[in-house]
């Protein structure tokens, strides 16, 4: 599946699109619209959605459906999911800084190969003992980008810097009494679309 992302006004998503603040260090694009295709045999799916202060996450309030030589059946439209397409959209429409500056990259851009947002040495680094102010940017911003899509942050921090869900757990508690999740929620057992 490919995903492009834009902002609501059809520019490409880039960095500077990202004015709300959230948590300490992020900006966010207040809205998008995300195009994808190879979804399905045919199928392109374009959804929009729209940052929720109050839920503290993106919304998605437009979905369309389209097919380029074929028809839209049942079959090709059990193949579509909207969480995968969120999942990939979000990291475009999150900005942030790797130093004490004003944001100058997405978090797409820190994407690597394998599906890891965080580099592998990075990731590492980070969950080393004794390493508490980059644990806590990495928290924030691994929380930021799984919360703000509607997937689990706690599992997707586990996952990324490959420690216990517990721990993770843990990282998130203090990085959310340090004020660096604000703005960002997620309600446990809440599915991605809503």
């Amino acid at each position: 599946m490919k995903v492009d992302v834009y902002t609501l006004t059809g520019q490409k998503m880039t960095w500077r699109a990202a004015t709300q603040p959230v948590g300490s260090a992020l900006r966010i694009a207040p809205g998008f619209a995300a195009h994808a295709t190879d979804v399905a045999p045919g199928l392109r799916v374009r959804i929009e959605a729209h940052y929720s202060p109050d839920e503290g996450r993106y919304l998605i309030n437009r979905c369309d459906i389209s097919a380029e030589g074929t028809e839209i059946v049942h079959r090709s439209l059990r193949q579509i999911s909207i969480e995968t397409i969120m999942r990939a959209a979000t990291p475009h429409c999150i900005a942030l800084s790797l130093d004490d500056g004003p944001p100058n990259m997405t978090a797409h851009d820190l994407t690597t190969t394998g599906g890891r947002i965080l580099p592998e040495w990075l990731a590492e680094a980070v969950a080393k003992r004794g390493n508490r102010p980059e644990r806590m940017e990495a928290t924030e911003l691994l929380y930021g980008i799984a919360a703000l899509s509607g997937n689990p942050p706690v599992r997707a921090i586990a996952d990324e810097l490959g420690i216990p869900q517990r721990t993770a757990a843990d990282w998130v508690k203090k990085a959310r009494s340090e004020g660096r999740l604000e703005g960002m929620s997620y309600i446990v057992g809440r599915q991605a679309d809503g």
